[in-house]
């Protein structure tokens, strides 16, 4: 059995994306809400609710295949403050690291770390960030490379996120979890402008991770909307009037397509504040693609995201339900929310799409460790094999 430390776990996303073929032995998040959560879904056995700056190994069972970090995105945010790695939230990285560190002084280091965060770390302070990152996985030990996933791969949900994965020196990469350069739709344009930054010696460890493209996504937004929701309730239609009062005429056009389709339409729609003809005026955005606006923690109400649905002349409005949120995120119905709506929200739009896990930990995780296992139990011959999977493993995958 494959195991792994989860680190800002929120609700047990990963863990749900990792799936029954690993064993969580450690799992931490600071908000006692989540960590609540997290225990209502998984038990309380692995769950310590603490800040990151007060744990140590002692605290954590074995040494783990994995560990996995989402570290806070505030200050890494395009809506943040803009402190990065120097700010209270997303600083925790360095404790993070802290404990990495430690682990590895006492033998007990995972042969992967996996970090996912928002697209903005890239970019972040220059770029100085993203190689602050690099840095740190660099003075561990480890390779490292990035991926951009966009979670609408998988679900109707418009999300795309970075991860960096990284693995220790010693470990083997099996032929096709490597390629030779950048591949789409992982490595995006930031991707390799930000990589193009990093210094030679930084880029000696660089790892170009591949990955099959996931089939066409089976379901639309539309798939997920609940007719009779029991977190929310519909608008009045002097509501839903008010939304549309609030909408730009490219907006409101949007709509008057919607009631031209015949079917049943269903769009998201974010309240965002613009500056039009030098004033500020808050404006209802709507999208009928099939896909939602990226979940977001409510801090306010332009944060929370409303969906309209259009059938002919008939418009209904509402806020999102919370069932639709974890649905949104890849979360099966049998997932247990909290009952009250912003800590229900919170949850899930801080957390990590479910099927993105799911295809990373399939197409590299899993490999990497299987094959490694196999090394391990060899009584000989494991020089042979490590040549020949290093050069394999220069080659891109098949597809």
């Amino acid at each position: 059995m494959r195991t792994f430390f989860e680190f800002f776990a929120g609700g047990g996303m990963v863990r749900a994306g990792l799936g029954s073929g690993w064993s969580c032995r450690f799992a931490n998040d600071f908000d006692a809400k989540k960590g609540a959560a997290y225990c209502a879904n998984w038990g309380d056995n692995e769950m310590v609710v603490d800040d990151i700056r007060n744990l140590s190994p002692d605290d954590m069972d074995g040494t783990p295949d994995l560990v996995w970090g989402s570290f806070p995105c505030q200050d890494l945010s395009l809506a943040g403050g803009g402190a990065g790695l120097k700010g209270d939230r997303s600083g925790t990285f360095y404790p993070f690291i802290s404990i990495m560190k430690e682990l590895q002084d006492r033998d007990r280091a995972p042969s992967i770390i996996a970090l996912e965060n928002v697209v903005g770390t890239l970019t972040s302070h220059k770029g100085n960030d993203f190689q602050a990152i690099c840095d740190a996985l660099n003075d561990l030990g480890y390779r490292y490379g990035a991926l951009i996933v966009d979670a609408s791969l998988f679900v109707p949900q418009s999300r795309p996120r970075l991860f960096v994965i990284a693995v220790k020196h010693d470990v083997i990469l099996p032929a096709g979890v490597t390629g030779d350069g950048p591949e789409q739709p992982w490595h995006t344009a930031a991707l390799r402008r930000e990589t193009a930054k990093l210094s030679d010696y930084q880029r000696e460890n660089w790892i170009w991770w591949s990955m099959p493209e996931p089939g066409k996504r089976e379901a639309d937004f539309c798939d997920l909307i609940e007719d009779k929701p029991k977190s929310v309730d519909w608008h009045t239609a002097s509501e839903t009037t008010a939304i549309l009062s609030m909408m730009s005429g490219v907006n409101l056009a949007k709509v008057e397509t919607a009631k031209a389709a015949k079917k049943r339409m269903v769009g998201a729609i974010y309240k965002r504040t613009r500056w039009e003809h030098g004033i500020k005026v808050q404006r209802a955005e709507v999208r009928f693609d099939d896909i939602a606006g990226c979940l977001r923690t409510p801090a306010g109400g332009s944060s929370r995201q409303l969906i309209m649905t259009v059938h002919g002349s008939e418009i209904r409005t509402r806020l999102i339900s919370t069932r639709e949120t974890a649905r949104l995120m890849g979360l099966p119905d049998s997932y247990k929310l909290p009952e009250k709506y912003n800590q229900a929200y919170h949850l899930t739009g801080d957390g990590v799409a479910v099927p993105v896990v799911r295809h990373i930990a399939e197409n590299i995780f899993e490999p990497i460790l299987e094959l490694n296992t196999e090394v391990d139990l060899m009584d000989g011959g494991c020089d042979t094999l490590q040549e020949e999977c290093s050069t394999e493993s220069t080659g891109s995958r098949s597809r």
